[in-house]
């Protein structure tokens, strides 16, 4: 029994936060600026690609697929992070801590593989432009991250039938592989040995490789351009995207470098510390990071998405303005009484104003909206127009005057004359 009481010890203190309270929460605000950035960002760059999915080249599906990878691992598993960091304790102890480490391994490998296919597939482009064009297409990249995702998801379940096993990190805010299995069984050391050098060292080869083969292709192309002084244009866009691609894949090796780094010396050693808990922190505060500066690297380089979002957030703005149409009559028996109903534009959005009349008279009306199609118009018509003593004729004219926000209509002013019924009040609308 009491040795049941230690393992029970042993296991709740390896949830338990590591760090100070403060630093706790400085954890937790830094992934939580993370998660909203990535969101936000990659957010973008899935409703841009949404809209032009009709007019994509094949192999933007990848840059769709990272987005993605980015997007659902801060929305699915770091908000977790984020709580245990403000709770100063990891929640939900050894069930949501293999629900964290399976689910952000599946989608870091994923993303790892990704990136390397977004060299590999760019190096083809730039030096063997006849194999990328029969073999990079739609059909192919789909089956390429479908192939992804599953490889990913195979491996990452290892742990769950006993090839390696998921366990808090050592500052106790996060879950990830158990690197320290090596030292424990055969088959723990053969998937982390496995995990390191197929699925870490070789997509980070590919990716520095493909990478330095594609700068010194275009370097060497610009300068024989550059000697002949011909297609300035074609040479600026091919260094463009090199350049975009380039950042793209040394900011994820970057990123993860640090993290990499530590839980590779975390394998051989085998005392059970050999760093303090901040030294963990700051490698994983690090690596959290790659899901953030993609979109901004699209944004900055890519003049489509430049383009693209300029039109989304001016269709959102346009959205945002309604039409509104205000008809006030006041009941009584009264006269027939003009109503004056006035178009106004205001840069995108149309406003409707309606109100009564009823001191002037119908010739005191005409001229009233002649001076005003002089002095506002700016050589716009006015026209007045009398209608009927029906409601529905109201209704008639109150709908005719309804135009949709995309519509080009000038400002004008008009004046309809309509009898003043008693009993039927009309309220504002909003159309």
């Amino acid at each position: 029994m009491p040795l049941n009481l230690s393992d029970d010890n042993r296991t709740s203190s390896a949830f338990t936060s590591k760090l100070t309270p403060a630093a706790d929460i400085c954890v937790g605000l830094a992934i939580l600026s993370v998660v909203l950035l990535s969101i936000v960002g990659n957010g973008l760059v899935l409703v841009i690609c949404y809209h032009r999915r009709k007019k994509m080249a094949d192999s933007e599906l990848l840059c769709v697929n990272l987005a993605v990878v980015d997007f659902l691992s801060c929305i699915c598993f770091y908000p977790l992070s984020i709580l245990s960091s403000f709770h100063h304790a990891w929640l939900g102890q050894n069930v949501t801590c293999i629900y964290y480490g399976f689910g952000c391994f599946i989608f870091g490998l994923c993303g790892m593989f990704t990136i390397a296919a977004i060299s590999l597939v760019r190096y083809l482009k730039t030096c063997y432009s006849l194999t990328y064009a029969v073999w990079m297409k739609g059909a192919n990249i789909r089956v390429l991250c479908g192939s992804f995702w599953l490889v990913a998801t195979v491996w990452s379940s290892f742990p769950l039938f006993g090839w390696g096993e998921y366990v808090p990190e050592p500052y106790g805010l996060s879950c990830t592989v158990a690197w320290r299995g090596y030292h424990t069984s055969a088959k723990d050391a053969f998937y982390v040995i496995c995990s390191f050098a197929c699925f870490t060292l070789v997509p980070v080869l590919l990716i520095v490789v493909s990478q330095c083969q594609i700068l010194y292709k275009v370097s060497r192309f610009s300068y024989s351009l550059s000697a002949r002084g011909t297609r300035h244009n074609l040479r600026h866009a091919e260094r463009q995207l090199s350049v975009m691609f380039f950042c793209i894949s040394l900011g994820f090796v970057i990123a993860w470098a640090p993290y990499t780094v530590v839980s590779f010396l975390f394998i051989f050693h085998k005392g059970h510390w050999y760093m303090a808990p901040e030294g963990f922190v700051f490698p994983a505060l690090f690596a959290k990071s790659s899901h953030v500066y993609n979109p901004f690297i699209y944004f900055y380089f890519n003049k489509t998405f430049q383009r693209e979002l300029r039109g989304l957030l001016l269709s959102s703005y346009r959205k945002l303005g309604g039409n509104r149409v205000g008809v006030h009559i006041t009941t009584g028996h009264q006269a027939p009484c003009p109503i004056h109903i006035q178009l106004q534009e205001q840069g995108q959005r149309r406003r409707f104003g309606l109100s009564q009349d009823r001191t002037h008279s119908r010739s005191k009306a005409k001229g009233r909206a002649a001076r005003t199609g002089s002095s506002r118009g700016h050589g716009r018509q006015v026209y007045a127009c009398w209608g009927s003593t029906s409601k529905n004729v109201l209704d008639g004219a109150v709908n005719a005057t309804t135009f949709s926000s995309d519509m080009q209509a000038p400002s004008f002013s008009a004046f309809l004359r309509f009898p003043c019924v008693k009993g039927d009040p009309f309220q504002n609308v909003a159309v």
